[in-house]
């Protein structure tokens, strides 16, 4: 007997899509893996202040986030497979290290994807204080979760649209804040920061901003599922460039004029801003923006981290039912609630410790990119690529020295988190080992697996 039709694997995934995803759903879905909107930057303008808070946004996106997006520009237009990054690290350097890009990234997508819903509870908090107690906000995020992994199962086509819808509701009310605070010139100067929570430092606020600026390799793992990729990717990759670093610099710079104290800025501030400003009807249009961004971001990388099991059940490296696929819509189903779980079990953590150990991890994650992008240069010089990333060979390295030099901080200042009685530092190290454990273990079974149906006596008949 056959298996039945929802088994599918990804073999024929790609020979049968209808519907792919264009330009603009793409560049929307990417702002919503990387940024999400002006929603996070709070945090930034407590630790820095407003000048040094604006030089920081102006320039990670230069060195941090640029970079990344030409090392993609290139790889996603030489290789639009199912799996982006990992496809080309595999490709590039072997199935060791095709691996262990894929265990770092999803293991990074475990503190990443319980940010999201934790942002969307602290926004939801402000509106109705009532789901802070008992659990009920650990309740919310599990039903943002839930509601993210059925929109995912129901296709890649429809999540990038709802991406752009969302995209537009999430900047409407930052585009009236950004028309109101000119008129109230100094006018909020009187407000006291005694109210303030947050702890971030200057230095923590550049951690915070690096968050804010990365996951652009993340739309990569769709990239068999993309409108022309080798046309696409590095339009959308820089587009979005530009957009982030738009919607957060100016209503930052415009908050500037209002002379309202950083030290009042915390995470879920935005919402404080808005009422001030517009009163309580600009206020809940922002905390409805910033649940609105949190779920978008939530549900944009549910489409991305899914794919990864999906391309190494293909190749082998995990196992086959990774590879089941909806009949309808050919989404990764069995991969997305495997997933699901995963992050739903890391909603307690706090938002600090989460971004830093998320930078912790994928920066490592997109070392192994960057590396890939040189060594592809050096193997494949003939590889065919819709955009190179000038400066031969040379370029191709250089390109990755000042995202190394900005993770190289973030490892050091991950020293002073704690998870589990442990740095945030050491936490990551075991993290990282324990991929290297898994790949020669899952070697060691695959063989001693195939060692014995080879010696399996074969029945006569």
């Amino acid at each position: 007997m056959g298996r039945p039709v929802v088994l599918q694997t990804a073999t024929a995934s790609t020979s049968s899509k209808k519907s792919r995803v264009s330009l603009w759903p793409l560049t929307a879905a990417t702002f919503l893996m990387v940024s999400g909107g002006t929603y996070g930057t709070e945090d930034i303008v407590h630790g820095a202040g407003y000048g040094r808070a604006i030089l920081i946004l102006l320039l990670t996106p230069i060195l941090w986030s640029l970079p990344t997006t030409f090392m993609i520009g290139e790889l996603a237009s030489a290789l639009p497979r199912e799996g982006g990054y990992y496809a080309w690290v595999r490709r590039g350097m072997g199935n060791f290290w095709g691996f262990q890009e894929a265990w770092l990234s999803l293991a990074a997508s475990i503190f990443d994807m319980a940010i999201y819903p934790a942002l969307f509870i602290t926004y939801l908090d402000r509106l109705f204080p009532w789901f802070e107690a008992e659990h009920r906000g650990e309740y919310v995020g599990l039903t943002v979760i839930a509601a993210c992994v059925l929109l995912n199962i129901a296709g890649v086509q429809l999540v990038s649209t709802t991406s752009f819808w969302l995209f537009i509701a999430l900047s409407a009310p930052f585009a009236a804040i950004v028309l109101i605070a000119p008129f109230k010139h100094g006018a909020l100067l009187h407000i006291s920061a005694a109210s303030s929570a947050s702890h971030v430092t200057l230095m923590g606020g550049l951690i915070v901003c690096m968050w804010n600026y990365m996951g652009w390799d993340n739309a990569s793992t769709i990239a068999s599922e993309v409108e022309n990729p080798q046309r696409n990717y590095p339009r959308a990759m820089l587009l979005t460039v530009l957009i982030v670093a738009l919607s957060y610099i100016i209503p930052v710079a415009a908050m500037w004029l209002t002379g309202l104290t950083p030290a009042a800025w915390e995470t879920g501030s935005w919402a404080d801003i808005a009422r001030m400003l517009g009163g309580p009807v600009l206020q809940v249009a922002l905390v409805l923006g910033g649940m609105i961004s949190a779920f978008g971001m939530f549900n944009a990388l549910v489409m991305s981290y899914s794919r990864l099991p999906l391309a190494m059940a293909e190749d082998g490296l995990l196992p086959r039912i990774f590879g089941w696929l909806h009949p309808r819509t050919r989404a990764p189903w069995v991969a997305i609630l495997v997933l699901a779980m995963g992050w739903a079990m890391c909603l307690g953590l706090g938002f600090e410790r989460l971004v830093t150990l998320d930078i912790l991890i994928y920066g490592t994650s997109l070392a192994l990119e960057f590396a890939s992008l040189a060594v592809l240069r050096v193997r494949e010089p003939h590889l065919q690529r819709g955009f190179r990333v000038p400066g031969g060979l040379f370029g191709a390295i250089a390109i990755g020295i000042a995202p190394m030099l900005m993770l190289v901080f973030s490892i050091i200042r991950s020293e002073s988190e704690r998870v589990w009685n442990m740095s945030s530092l050491a936490f990551g190290g075991v993290i990282i080992a324990a991929g290297i454990a898994i790949y020669f273990v899952s070697i060691a079974l695959k063989t001693a697996v195939a060692a014995a149906s080879e010696e399996k006596p074969r029945t006569t008949l």
